[in-house]
């Protein structure tokens, strides 16, 4: 790490107007965020021409990777977010080490899980919602995205390690270029090899190698933190403050994970449309929502390193910020998604009607709530990187998890397949009432500490 740089960031960080900061921040994170989400609808939509089967496979297997990313974010933010407040108090020793605990705990973790996982592939798929229809696609799909969880896991915690230092370019060019290259080889091996849903599967396996070689070579230049194994110093102090950064990211998409079970398991009773139907919007959620997740990780490392110096107003006038802008971009995003709800579900599979029907009535249900998740999203990350640990972690959980969840199974029990599809605006509404009085509590909680 160059020293001169580091102080250059120091002072760039806790100088500079905040809403420049936040923007040249998440401009990457963005960019970073769509790609991903991009590549991630890109495997939907080629797998969408072979048969609704295939498109349900990936929509089997996507709990899976959900949760994967649920350990990955743990780490990355957790190691992340420490990194993150170090650097605001200029301890760049802790931050080296703590990249490396973040860094190697996850490779370890990752290559742990691949026995057992392919060992137990046919019921766990079952378990996640395959039918036996849907089965053999998701086999093959699942085998080569098993084969890359260590990359992919790793990958992920170099990026939000990366994007907290304030180097989220870095972490753009990575993962970016792998999305890229996932696009790219899509059509090639899906059709010019004939390899079906095998051939999704293995496109992705190989970029997000490709993006892990990418983020390993670009640790440490400039002002970065370089990843060393010698620094790697596994403690109970370093774990600790891992779990506090990292608790809520792991209960967000832990729990995600498991509502796309029970989502998987419901959609089943009315058949595989239902599933691969689900499947769609889950992706088209996910693009919706990577813009508003992309901006808030470039408020992150601006929240942290005022906030780790003590300069709580400008983390305030940041926040403030971006709840202003987050709440009018995702009140325009919910009024495209509602008027053009079914040509944008027939892009998946248009010679499916059952399929086009359920996912148009549910996009628009969705589309209704988007402006409430500004709020929701801002504080969520406002909260865990000020390290309001339990109450960044119940409102994690609430959102996809222990709202969702009960709602799904009530709803359904009384409305059926439309209560399924009103199961998200449901729990979205209901998480923004928590979410509001741990914002303002929060804010409370800082003047008071800034009076002290």
């Amino acid at each position: 790490m160059n020293t001169d740089l580091q102080k250059e960031k120091f002072r760039h960080m806790t100088q500079d107007p905040v809403e420049k900061l936040v923007c040249s921040m998440a401009v990457p994170s963005i960019i970073s965020m769509l790609v991903s989400a991009f590549y991630n609808m890109a495997d939907t939509f080629f797998v969408g021409k072979v048969s609704t089967q295939a498109t349900a496979a990936i929509g089997v297997v996507f709990p899976y990777m959900a949760l994967i990313q649920a350990v990955s974010y743990f780490f990355g933010h957790g190691s992340g977010n420490y990194i993150s407040r170090a650097l605001g108090r200029q301890e760049t020793k802790d931050a080296e080490k703590m990249a490396a605990n973040g860094f190697f705990s996850t490779l370890i973790f990752g290559l742990l899980l691949l026995v057992p996982c392919f060992l137990l592939r046919n019921p766990l798929l079952k378990g996640l919602g395959a039918t036996p229809t849907i089965l053999p696609d998701a086999r093959n799909y699942f085998k080569y995205i098993l084969a890359a969880t260590p990359f992919m896991m790793c990958s992920l915690v170099m990026n939000n390690q990366m994007r907290l230092q304030g180097n989220a370019r870095k972490g753009m060019i990575g993962i970016s270029t792998g999305a890229i290259l996932n696009i790219v080889l899509d059509p090639i091996l899906i059709f010019g090899l004939n390899m079906g849903v095998s051939g999704a599967a293995l496109a992705t396996a190989v970029s997000q190698f490709i993006s892990f070689l990418i983020l390993i070579h670009m640790s440490g230049q400039g002002d970065g933190v370089k990843i060393r194994w010698k620094a790697f110093s596994p403690s109970v102090k370093a774990y600790k403050e891992i779990i506090a950064g990292g608790l809520p990211s792991l209960c967000r998409q832990g729990l995600a994970s498991i509502a796309t079970i029970c989502l998987n398991q419901t959609a089943g009773f009315y058949g595989d449309s239902a599933i691969a139907a689900f499947s769609v919007i889950n992706r088209i959620s996910i693009i919706a929502s990577s813009a508003l997740l992309g901006f808030g990780q470039g408020f992150q490392p601006v929240c942290g390193f005022n906030y780790g110096a003590r300069l709580y107003d400008r983390v305030k006038k940041a926040f403030w910020f971006c709840i202003r802008i987050s709440t009018a971009a995702m009140t325009a995003l919910g009024v495209f998604g509602f008027i053009f709800a079914e040509p944008i579900v027939r892009l998946f599979r248009a010679d499916d009607p059952e399929l086009i029907l359920i996912g148009a009535r549910t996009l628009r249900f969705q589309s209704l709530v988007f402006p409430l998740l500004g709020w929701v999203i801002i504080v969520n990350m406002f909260l865990q990187t000020t390290r309001k640990t339990a109450r960044a972690s119940i409102l994690a959980m609430s959102r996809q998890g222990i709202i969702f969840i009960p709602v799904l199974f009530t709803a359904m029990h009384f409305l059926a397949l439309t209560g399924i599809q009103a199961t998200q605006p449901i729990s979205d509404i209901l998480t923004f009432c928590i979410a509001v009085p741990f914002g303002l509590s929060a804010l409370h909680e800082m003047n008071e500490e800034k009076k002290n």
